[in-house]
């Protein structure tokens, strides 16, 4: 006796139409498909100057008369057909911008969106140092700022309790005028404009602004852009310079201390995050990177890392002893004494200035 399989002819008949239904939507899936930028991927990394490729996966929704690309908010190129292109870099600041294709066909448009970072387009200069003279400083000074003028450092320290603004003789070391921040106030960047100087605060969003021969504190200003933290100053006879710890260098108004514009800093590689005390040297941005041995030297106008200097060294590497200090209390504070074109460096409770010669490596 054989044994079949008994067929429900209703089952066999669902079957059967939803295989073919499964099969149907497989075969509509590899004629249409969503539309998407091939290139460039998010995020993709230009050298100023450069060109780079764009394509577009258009899919086979609908028809596509005509192609609009913009760079950020800026339209750059049309097409009436769906070729890839070449987009250039020239003339865009480092730092990253948004590509948009605003693909239009029958009667309706659809904006994609990808984006690319514009990087320096040359790796920077590597720069050691020598030794010229070694000064003496007070170890008490947690320090923020420093400028030399006149003969002088002016010298801001920081940590709360404990912040001030300092005038120091340079050859002794010795505070010939100070005033102090009330305990609230953890003093920052500091520059001087003309008869007058001003001095910003780490998270209090408030800046002082001093009398310059006699430190009596004049006026407030508010400190409200970037990530709202005061870090470095510096005025280069137009326009104060100031950075929050980020990879932007902000420009604020001489008389209000107001953001006024800014640039964005990045080497070869990328953005350098940590930009901290300031100086400006025939032209050039000199900016220490907080919590590193290391002064960049950056393009005014762009924003592109030109030199860096690597200051590893100054100090015994066993000064300090715990960890904490260590950590704490790194290089920071640029002066330039014009007149005689002296670079001084110096750090955090450091026991001494530096003045140094760079050498290139």
């Amino acid at each position: 006796m054989r044994f079949g399989l008994k067929i429900n002819p209703i089952k066999n008949f669902i079957l059967i139409g939803t295989v073919l239904a499964f099969v149907s939507s497989c075969k509509e899936s590899t004629t249409t498909t969503y539309r998407s930028f091939l290139s460039p991927m998010t995020g993709l990394n230009v050298p100023s100057g450069n060109e780079f490729d764009v394509k577009v996966q258009f899919g086979a929704e609908q028809k596509v008369d005509s192609v609009v690309y913009l760079i950020d908010t800026v339209k750059i190129t049309s097409k009436t057909d769906t070729a890839g292109i070449k987009l250039k870099t020239a003339g865009l600041k480092l730092g990253n911008h948004l590509l948009t294709a605003k693909i239009f066909g029958e009667g309706k448009s659809e904006d994609l969106t990808s984006n690319i970072n514009v990087l320096a387009a040359q790796s920077p200069t590597e720069y050691t140092y020598k030794v010229i003279k070694t000064l003496p400083h007070d170890t008490a000074s947690y320090v923020e700022g420093l400028e030399y003028h006149d003969g002088f450092f002016y010298e801001s320290a920081g940590d709360y309790g404990h912040s001030s603004l300092r005038k120091v003789d340079p050859s002794t070391g010795k505070i010939l005028q100070k005033a102090d921040l009330d305990k609230q106030y953890f003093g920052e960047g500091i520059t001087v404009i003309g008869n007058k100087i001003i001095q910003l605060t780490y998270r209090e969003k408030v800046g002082f602004v001093y009398d310059k021969a006699t430190f009596k504190k004049l006026g407030e200003f508010p400190y409200t852009h970037g990530r709202q933290e005061g870090w470095g100053l510096f005025f280069d006879g137009q326009k104060v310079l100031n950075t929050d710890g980020s990879n932007t260098i902000f420009f604020l108004n001489k008389d209000t201390y107001q953001k006024t514009g800014s640039i964005d800093v990045y080497d070869n590689k990328g953005a350098i995050q940590n930009l901290n005390e300031l100086e400006v040297i025939d032209g050039k941005i000199y900016a220490n990177v907080y919590t590193t041995n290391e002064i960049l030297i950056i393009n005014a106008e762009t924003g592109a890392v030109e030199g860096k200097i690597d200051l590893s060294g100054l100090l015994p590497a066993d000064y300090f002893k715990t960890e904490d200090a260590k950590a704490n209390n790194v290089l920071n504070g640029i002066a330039y004494d014009k007149a005689t074109k002296r670079l001084f460096v110096a750090g955090k409770k450091w026991p001494h200035i530096f003045q140094i010669e760079l050498v290139k490596k």
